[in-house]
Formats: structure tokens, C-alpha cells, sequence
């Protein structure tokens, strides 16, 4: 009996407790107010998230305009460099969009955003405190890209190291010495950057000459060894200047010699200017040379002739020497014979 009645109370319960269950649904799913709510919240939702994207793709479209407008007649070297610009660009505003997206989406739902916020500070300090250098390298290779401080194909120096430009990243920078050497150099390490490319350069070439040689010769010499130069080297942009003496010592003077040439092209044009002047001095010496053989053998000659000319003299003295002997033998002995006939 009695557990009949525990089993009764039992069932009771249980049909009370699910007849309770069902009036709850039944009201939750006939909360019109509750139906708008959520209604409301997902057209907000549906709002934030056009709105994103419509901000991104105008933010976008700006981007590349400024970025067309800017490398419109411009190099190869600034194309790259503003693509890169521009796509970092779009880049930070795509994630900034997509955050504060995430944010309010998430304040629909009612969470509470500053823990969140708070953990999330948290977390990128951590990880600001570890990838310090990281971060340094990815800022320093942004306002190099952006500042246009240098380009591929540059040949620059930073610090010990000097190259030609290879790539430039966002992080690193890749230089191939003019040895072969590739050398990959963190941005951040950047500080001082010396780039030979940007500016006509100055070739400058001393020449030493003897101090027995003249210098208004030597100079005339040189001038008319560096004419037609520009046509011979197009790296030297203009005829060259000779400055005139720079310095001078008891065995030779020194003269400088000064020209433009383009970027990058120093040693070329140097190594044409002194070759042109050492075709020179060689074509010269070897005239000077020449001219002295011709002199020395010409007054070999002259030498030769004299010495056979006293030597025909010598002889036709030797030959009037007997014969006016023996006239004068015959002089004698003819007055020998009148004194004796007296």
C-alpha cells in the first residue's frame, strides 16, 4: 500500500514537472517581445557586418586610387614599393575593421567585453615583450618601403656592410656584395644608410708625373687624351676638368683629374679616365723614345761622316806629304848642283 501511494506521488511530480517544462517553452516560443529582441539584435548584426565590409571596400578603393595616382610614370622600383605600401594598408585596416566587428557582434550577445578586453591586452603585451625585435624589424621596414630611403637594385651601405639592393622585405633586407657575399640584414638594425645611387657621382683620378716633365705639355697631354670620352664610357656623363696640380715633391707632381658620371659608376669611369691617360703617356714616351733613337742615330751619322771626312783628309795629307818630299829633295839637290858649278 504504501508504496503503492510513494509510486502515485511520484508519477504526479513527474507529470507536474513536465506539464511546467512544457508551459515554459510554449511561453518562451509565443515571447514576442523576446522574438523582437533577438530580431532586432541579428538585423543589427546583419547591419555591422555590411557595414564592415562596405568600410573596407571603400577604405580598399581608396588605397589603390592614391596608390595608382602616385606610381603613374614611375619606375619598376616605385611601382613595387607602393604596391607593397598599399597592401600593407589594406591590410591593417582589414584586420581593425574585422576586430571592432568581432567586438560588437559580441556585445549583442551580451558578454561582458571587459574581461575579454583585458585578456586580450594582456596577451599582446606578452607577446610585444617577446617579439620586440620582431616588431622593431616589421616598423623600420614599413617606413623604409614607405619613405622610399632605398630601392631594389640600389647598391647601399649600412654599417660594415655595402651591396647591391636584392630585396627589401618588411622584415629583412637582402644586399649582394660586389664580391658575391649575400647579406641578410635585419631591419630593425638599419640605422644609417649611405645609398650611392640617388646622385651623380665624382670620379677623381690623381696622376703622377715626373717633375722633369713640363706642365703646360703634360697638361695639354691629358686633355687631348680625355676628348671624346663620354662617347668611349657612357658612365662619364660630362668631359672631364683638369684641376692642375695637387700636390708636388721633389721627384714627381701630382695631377687631379675631376669628371661626373652617373650613380653607382665611379669606379667604371675612374679605371677609363686612367686608362685613357696611361694610352696616352705610354703613345708619348714612345715618341719621345722614338725621336731620341732617330737623334742619337743621326748624330751617329753626323759622326760617322766627320770621322771619314778627316780620315780622306788624314790620307790626301799622307799623300802630299811624299811628293812635296821628294820636291823638296829635288829643290835641294839642284841647288847642291848650281853651288857646285859656281
Amino acid at each position: 500500500m504504501n508504496r503503492w501511494i510513494l509510486e502515485t506521488l511520484t508519477t504526479g511530480k513527474a507529470v507536474q514537472n513536465a506539464v511546467r517544462f512544457k508551459d515554459e517553452v510554449w511561453n518562451v516560443v509565443t515571447d514576442a517581445e523576446m522574438w523582437a529582441n533577438v530580431l532586432f539584435a541579428g538585423l543589427r548584426i546583419l547591419l555591422i557586418f555590411i557595414l564592415t565590409r562596405v568600410i573596407i571596400k571603400v577604405v580598399s578603393k581608396v588605397i589603390d586610387r592614391s596608390m595608382e595616382r602616385e606610381t603613374r610614370g614611375k619606375l619598376l622600383g616605385d611601382n613595387r614599393r607602393f604596391s607593397t605600401v598599399g597592401g600593407l594598408l589594406k591590410n591593417v585596416v582589414t584586420f581593425i575593421c574585422n576586430f571592432v566587428m568581432i567586438m560588437l557582434v559580441l556585445s549583442e550577445f551580451h558578454f561582458n567585453l571587459g574581461p575579454l578586453l583585458a585578456g586580450a591586452g594582456v596577451v599582446g603585451l606578452a607577446i610585444g615583450f617577446g617579439a620586440q625585435s620582431l616588431v622593431k624589424d616589421v616598423i623600420t621596414g614599413f617606413f623604409i618601403i614607405f619613405e622610399d630611403q632605398f630601392a631594389v637594385g640600389d647598391v647601399i651601405q649600412t654599417g660594415t656592410y655595402k651591396g647591391t639592393v636584392e630585396m627589401i622585405g618588411l622584415r629583412t633586407t637582402r644586399l649582394l656584395s660586389s664580391t658575391g657575399e649575400v647579406h641578410i640584414i635585419p631591419n630593425g638594425t638599419i640605422i644609417n644608410v649611405t645609398n650611392y645611387s640617388l646622385a651623380n657621382a665624382l670620379a677623381v683620378v690623381d696622376v703622377p708625373v715626373k717633375i722633369e716633365r713640363g706642365l703646360e705639355g703634360t697638361l695639354a697631354l691629358i686633355g687631348e687624351a680625355l676628348k671624346g670620352i663620354e662617347e668611349r664610357n657612357p658612365n662619364v656623363i660630362a668631359y672631364p676638368n683638369v684641376l692642375g696640380i695637387q700636390s708636388m715633391s721633389t721627384s714627381e707632381y701630382v695631377i687631379r683629374v675631376a669628371a661626373n658620371c652617373l650613380p653607382n659608376a665611379r669606379d667604371a669611369a675612374e679605371r677609363q679616365i686612367q686608362s685613357d691617360i696611361k694610352q696616352a703617356l705610354e703613345k708619348q714616351s714612345a715618341l719621345e723614345a722614338a725621336k731620341a733613337e732617330q737623334e742619337a742615330r743621326e748624330a751617329a751619322e753626323q759622326a760617322a761622316r766627320a770621322a771619314m771626312e778627316v780620315e780622306s783628309l788624314e790620307a790626301a795629307q799622307r799623300e802630299r806629304n811624299p811628293a812635296e818630299a821628294r820636291l823638296g829633295r829635288q829643290v835641294a839637290a839642284t841647288h847642291e848642283g848650281e853651288e857646285e858649278g859656281q
